[in-house]
């Protein structure tokens, strides 16, 4: 696996959206906690691309799976199709910049098995900064084919991370101050499951947005004990949304993982399970 398996610039994608077979484009602007970004969307977009939502489409409803628990994977492939998506045409998602939705996206993908998906990095952000153009045009995109196939890539329940972070490698997405529970504005616990490896997703990125090189990546993640080769790895974050970005860096940097995508706020919703604190692992 390479990085260009997994993203692409903003020059490389302009030139497969002029070439005779350009991929669907997806939108998937997106804040935590903050408005619809559909208006955003509506007022400059990609040529073609599609607006999907996060939280009503990359989703199930909020409850004990946590606060993005996975969405039904028919319902997830019935929107997808909705937006275009076939399984024979490449896709490519991106966000305003940050990542963590587009990554979300590709990550459902992968997982219900979409052959060929990958990630504009930098977002749209990077697009406009290398004179890409934007369109309020409205889309109404050919129904796709595409039919998932759940299981195409690794996938954690609460039991399994918590074996995972025993035998294996658990890295912990979110920020520091999170992983050591010193704050907590979401979930109603703070903390980190015990054994898990702070690794928050904003150090895999520079000031830009962008990836940093797969080199630096892969410096990072084997001095955290995850390696081509190595032992299992595992990722998890807040709700499984930040956690796919750092999925994705891993991949960028040739290292496969699996999400735990209930994550945190799956985790530390029930009092049964144990929560460690401070800046060690146990």
């Amino acid at each position: 696996m390479t990085a260009k398996d997994a993203i692409l610039s903003a020059a490389e994608l302009g030139n497969e959206l002029a070439g005779s077979r350009p991929p669907v484009l997806l939108d998937v602007r997106w804040q935590l906690g903050g408005p619809d970004q559909r208006p955003a969307y509506e007022a400059g977009h990609l040529p073609g691309a599609v607006y999907v939502d996060l939280d009503r489409e990359l989703a199930g409803p909020p409850g004990a799976g946590g606060r993005h628990p996975l969405p039904d994977p028919e319902a997830f492939g019935a929107v997808m199709r909705r937006a275009g998506v076939s399984a024979d045409v490449p896709v490519v998602v991106y966000d305003g910049g940050q990542g963590w939705a587009a990554a979300r996206a590709w990550w459902l993908l992968r997982w219900t098995g979409h052959p060929n998906v990958r990630v504009l990095d930098g977002g749209l952000v990077a697009w406009t900064a290398a004179g890409g153009a934007v369109t309020a045009d409205r889309v109404t995109p050919e129904e796709g084919d595409f039919k998932p196939t759940p299981g195409a890539v690794g996938l954690l329940d609460a039991d399994a991370a918590a074996v995972r972070a025993r035998e294996g490698v658990l890295l912990d997405a979110r920020a520091g101050e999170r992983y050591r529970g010193e704050v907590e504005p979401i979930d109603p616990v703070g903390g980190h499951i015990p054994g898990a490896l702070s690794a928050p997703t904003a150090e895999n990125v520079g000031p830009d947005g962008r990836f940093l090189p797969a080199d630096a990546l892969r410096a990072r993640f084997e001095g955290l004990g995850a390696a081509e080769g190595g032992g299992p790895v595992g990722v998890y974050c807040g709700s499984g949304v930040s956690g796919a970005h750092e999925v994705l860096a891993l991949e960028v940097a040739g290292i496969a993982s699996d999400l735990y995508a209930g994550s945190w706020s799956e985790w530390s919703s029930d009092p049964a399970r144990p929560v460690a604190t401070g800046p060690d692992p146990q």
